[in-house]
């Protein structure tokens, strides 16, 4: 049943009985979207404590020398000022006299003022008092945080703001668990940050002039993957804990039933699985690994269905379904160009990917083992190498595809679907794209009878740096055809795209070599010209 199967069902209303589960399905994505691990918390300071103040209420805050009491009198005796608490910790209040404040808390501050009050006149002189501003300090924030200095803030600010002012935590040296306060090289309070990560409580703490705040370096963590929400390297509170205890942090997925610990012991790389139940039992340390997993048998895939069709996008099959049989119910338009339907597969992708990173790898060996006779030639390829470096650099950002390639020949019975597979139906399109060394890169409207040549002379022809011997022709199903600008173009069709590939100026012709082989495995795998240098 070959792919013309396909085009016959648009105008027929054949019954295919395959049975499929066409719906609708949630994506379940990770948090962790990124190359490599971020640490628990890392995203908290992004300057968004810095700038706020906390002006609230605290009935535990003990009054200092600095603030400023608002005082309101009124009956026999009107009085209204705000009074700052002088050097000896007293408010002078006229016909009233010094009132002691110093260390007293905040929700005893109106009946310490009345008592006062009370003393000169009766009780028909009425009392109001209010903390309207706190006294303004300076703090030190120190230890592994990005800018270490003296940071200017209320005694009622939290620890959050200063280490946000100081820049934050160092990614992978400072401690979110371990933040010491000391006062008179004293340490008097330890704070865990985790604790606002996990429920957003932070204590209240009270600052005092010349605080210091020290992040501690980080001592222990661990590594966690898998089948979880919080897929980070966690930070252990102790030496030693267990995989219970990393796991009230991690969020495991209901379907996740096994867990998996690599660690190191003796310069030797160790593994072993177990049981989920088996968590509070196995002890883990700096530097460990835990990977949860299922071991359940998953009867079904998650495949997505995109371009131009009405019906679902994100559909759970079962697993053995084929391209043949989603294309059989799919509900395409009268714009779908089904005969270049396209298939994209993540393991494809990542052979692509492995592919090309070991020719980067190769490419950067050459590079920096090339050997020099004079200490011009030595300069040329010092220059060379930098030249080199900076497109390893590019290439390795380039994302592979991992498009299988179809055509009308191919058997879509026997394309069986695998897990976040994407097929995409393109639409119809009049359109040639031609990209790369042109002088003026462009899409054009299709000609008929314009071979690749003629599409690129209305581009304004090759550029200067143009490959002539290296010209693409990508077909709109995926098909690459290689074109030599000397010998007879082929037919070029609606939606192909022209690739001009550039040439790399070198002397070494290994390293010409590599980077014109890196080129084309973009341009194939990724659709992409990079330029090399």
């Amino acid at each position: 049943m070959k792919l013309f199967k396909i085009l016959l069902l648009l105008s027929t209303t054949l019954l295919m009985a395959v049975e499929l589960e066409l719906s609708e399905q949630t994506t379940d994505k990770s948090q962790l979207s990124q190359k490599s691990k971020i640490y628990f918390g890392e995203q908290i300071f992004q300057g968004n404590f810095k700038e706020n103040q906390q002006f609230r209420y605290n009935p535990d805050y003990l009054i200092n020398v600095g603030d400023v009491i608002s005082v309101k009198l009124w009956g026999a005796y009107e009085f209204m000022g705000d009074l700052t608490v002088d050097k000896q910790g007293n408010i002078f209040i006229p016909k009233v006299g010094e009132v002691a404040l110093l260390g007293l808390s905040n929700q005893h501050l109106k009946s310490t003022i009345t008592q006062s009050v009370k003393k000169t006149f009766n009780d028909n002189v009425y009392v109001y008092a209010d903390l309207k501003q706190y006294q303004p300090i300076s703090v030190f924030v120190s230890g592994s945080v990005k800018q270490v200095g003296l940071y200017n803030g209320l005694s009622t600010d939290s620890i959050l703001q200063f280490i946000d002012k100081a820049g934050g935590i160092v990614r992978g040296q400072g401690s979110y668990r371990h933040i010491s306060i000391l006062r008179d090289k004293e340490i008097i309070k330890d704070i865990d940050l985790y604790q606002f990560l996990l429920d957003g409580q932070v204590e209240m703490f009270q600052f005092k002039n010349g605080d210091v705040v020290l992040v501690n370096p980080v001592n222990n963590f661990v590594e966690v993957e898998g089948d979880v929400n919080r897929p980070y390297i966690f930070e252990l509170l102790n030496q030693y804990s267990t995989v219970q205890d990393v796991m009230r942090f991690i969020m495991p997925k209901p379907t996740a039933n096994r867990f998996m610990l690599t660690s190191w012991s003796n310069g030797q790389e160790s593994s072993k699985d177990y049981a989920l139940d088996q968590a509070q039992n196995v002890e883990v340390k700096n530097g460990t690994k835990i990977k949860f997993f299922s071991n359940y048998y998953v009867n079904t895939i998650g495949v997505t269905l995109e371009g131009e069709h009405t019906g679902a996008k994100n559909i759970t099959l079962k697993k053995g379904t084929t391209l043949y049989d989603v294309l059989s119910k799919a509900s395409f338009t009268p714009l779908s160009e089904i005969k270049n339907v396209k298939l994209y597969r993540k393991s494809v992708a990542n052979i692509q990917k492995q592919l090309i990173e070991t020719m980067l790898k190769d490419l950067e060996a050459r590079a920096l083992t090339s050997d020099s006779s004079t200490v011009e030639e030595a300069s040329i390829r010092n220059k060379e190498s930098a030249m080199v470096m900076d497109f390893v650099k590019r290439a390795r950002a380039v994302e592979p595809l991992g498009q299988v390639v179809l055509s009308q020949k191919d058997n879509l019975e026997k394309i069986y679907l695998e897990e976040g597979d994407k097929i995409v139906i393109p639409k119809r399109s009049n359109i040639v794209i031609i990209q790369g060394e042109v002088n003026i890169p462009n899409a054009l409207a299709y000609r008929e009878n314009y071979g690749i040549n003629d599409y690129i002379k209305v581009c304004g022809g090759y550029a200067e740096r143009a490959n002539t011997e290296k010209v693409l022709l990508l077909r709109a199903n995926g098909e690459v055809l290689q074109y030599d600008s000397s010998d007879k173009s082929p037919e070029v069709e609606a939606g192909d795209s022209i690739l001009v590939l550039g040439k790399t100026d070198s002397k070494n012709i290994l390293i010409t070599s590599s980077v014109t082989k890196i080129l084309y495995q973009l341009a194939v795998g990724a659709a992409v010209v990079l330029r090399a240098f």
